[in-house]
């Protein structure tokens, strides 16, 4: 891979896995509710996740998808139905301020496999690999997704960083509720693409 090409992968992973999408929402909201130590499992997973998607899309998957338009439909259908219960979860969550003890951040492996129905990440992944994969080989394919992952992970983590910092502005209740309601409108628009 020449540098050229690693310089346009890197732009590209930092780009996209930086600006607004479920990911980054879910993660800011994490931060908001449960501090950054709580969240870095949820962090951690966004992009050990992303990089699992990538180099299985990547070594064939994709070609499966887009022939089979019954799975395209399905995969549709769960990735809308996922990040509806997720918009509702976070609108109801009370975050630090819920002493049950039931509100808690996504876990490691929860946070790994909602790359798998977020569709912001299968159109990142497809998208690199298409690009800077062409030829499918594995070894090139999963060294695209080990580069793309190791941007993701700091530029996701921002959005993290900004919720611990959102948190100290919402140390009433009331506030951190509509922050929560807020960020799943938020959540419920980013599936708009799926639809246009």
């Amino acid at each position: 891979m020449t540098f050229e090409l690693i310089t346009g992968l890197i732009t590209m992973a930092f780009v996209t896995s930086v600006t607004p999408g479920p990911n980054n929402l879910m993660l800011m909201t994490s931060g908001a509710n449960f501090g950054l130590r709580r969240t870095i499992p949820h962090w951690l997973g966004v992009s050990v996740g992303f990089v699992v998607l990538a180099s299985f899309a990547g070594s064939g998957a994709a070609k499966v998808l887009e022939t089979n338009p019954t799975l395209q439909h399905v995969m549709r259908i769960v990735c809308v139905g996922y990040l509806l219960w997720l918009a509702w979860k976070i609108a109801t969550s009370s975050g630090h301020s819920d002493q049950s003890g039931r509100s808690s951040p996504l876990s490691f492996l929860q946070a790994a496999a909602f790359q798998w129905v977020n569709p912001k990440v299968w159109a990142m992944a497809l998208a690199a690999i298409s690009i800077y994969a062409p030829s499918g080989g594995i070894a090139q394919v999963v060294l695209v997704s080990c580069i793309f992952g190791s941007v993701n992970f700091p530029a996701v983590g921002l959005w993290a960083v900004a919720g611990t910092k959102i948190n100290a502005i919402f140390r009433n209740p009331l506030h951190l509720r509509f922050f929560n309601v807020a960020m799943a409108v938020l959540l419920v628009l980013s599936l708009a693409p799926l639809f246009l």
